[in-house]
């Protein structure tokens, strides 16, 4: 007897829920209240980041009618990478390290969102129907982002080139509780609104000419789409860093696991399949193998490789 999607999502929700009590309490030593707030941080940070990671690239693919695709390919992460490079070359690398966390997440949050804000209604401007044109464009950015960015680093000197490399890696183990305390609520508002308009976004991915034909406003849909995308990956980067293939990962697993294309449904269970991946992979490498700062790496690994499975499986038209 098969279970129904709805079902699944919440039994994805218990097994994300007891992860995240396994991350909590394994090992735990005294002083127990210091150490349990140290990784309620660094949990909370997690399930933030994989969750807006997760829904945002279920969205994306269903705006641009693509499954291989993720936002960071319109150049979040090369943005991301820029704007951390500019800083250190203007404050220097004891400026930058001095920066207030709130302030630095805050400018780091609207450059971003800003910035992808402004490319969808400069690229869209004539209708929401040319996604291909949005994300060539996208590419065509990062490119051009990476060459100065690369430019730039070469100029500096080998120990503010060592706080641009720090700054850039994907990191959840100096999130400041003051971070998320602004981040989780702007998440919490973002993704319910997501959810909420998940039957529209199954109308869209039928395509532009059928969603206009049952009534949707498919282009203005579409650009409120991508503003929601634009605030949720930009917080997620602001406060932990880019994590490239995450997105693939959790929204190809989702998609498995859940059987339905129902947004309503996908949506919320893509966001708790890429907050299982950081939660439990996190747990497995910090408490199980004793290693550190390796979980990015890993998960750009492992969706690099699901990219090229999804890329080969495909069959040409």
């Amino acid at each position: 007897m098969s279970v129904a999607p709805r079902h699944r999502l919440w039994l994805l929700g218990a097994v994300l829920l007891i992860a995240s009590g396994l991350f909590l309490v394994w090992g735990l030593r005294a002083p127990y209240g210091f150490i349990l707030g140290l990784r309620v941080t660094k949990v909370a940070a997690l399930l933030l980041v994989g969750a807006s990671v997760g829904a945002a690239t279920v969205m994306f693919q269903t705006v641009a009618h693509n499954r291989l695709l993720t936002p960071g390919i319109v150049g979040f992460d090369a943005l991301f990478v820029l704007l951390q490079t500019t800083l250190v070359i203007m404050l220097g690398g004891v400026g930058y390290v001095s920066l207030p966390q709130i302030p630095k997440f805050l400018i780091e949050s609207l450059t971003l969102t800003a910035a992808a804000v402004a490319l969808f209604s400069l690229v869209l401007r004539r209708g929401a129907d040319d996604m291909t044109r949005l994300v060539l464009t996208g590419v065509i950015f990062g490119i051009l982002m990476r060459g100065l960015t690369g430019f730039m680093q070469r100029i500096l000197d080998p120990s503010e080139f060592a706080v641009v490399q720090q700054a850039t890696y994907a990191t959840f183990g100096a999130v400041d509780p003051l971070q998320l305390s602004i981040a989780a609520p702007l998440f919490a508002i973002v993704l319910a609104l997501s959810i909420r308009i998940g039957p529209s976004l199954d109308v869209a991915a039928l395509g532009r000419t059928q969603s206009l034909s049952l009534g949707v406003d498919h282009d203005r849909l579409v650009l409120l789409v991508l503003t929601l995308i634009s605030l949720l990956i930009a917080v997620a980067t602001a406060l932990a860093g880019p994590i490239t293939f995450l997105g693939l990962l959790a929204a190809s697993l989702a998609a498995a696991s859940i059987g339905t294309y129902r947004h309503r449904i996908l949506i919320p269970a893509a966001a708790a399949v890429g907050a299982l991946i950081l939660v439990f992979g996190q747990f497995v490498f910090e408490r199980l193998l004793g290693f550190q700062s390796t979980l990015a790496v890993i998960v750009e690994f492992l969706g690099g490789l699901l990219f090229l499975f999804l890329v080969l499986k495909r069959r040409p038209t």
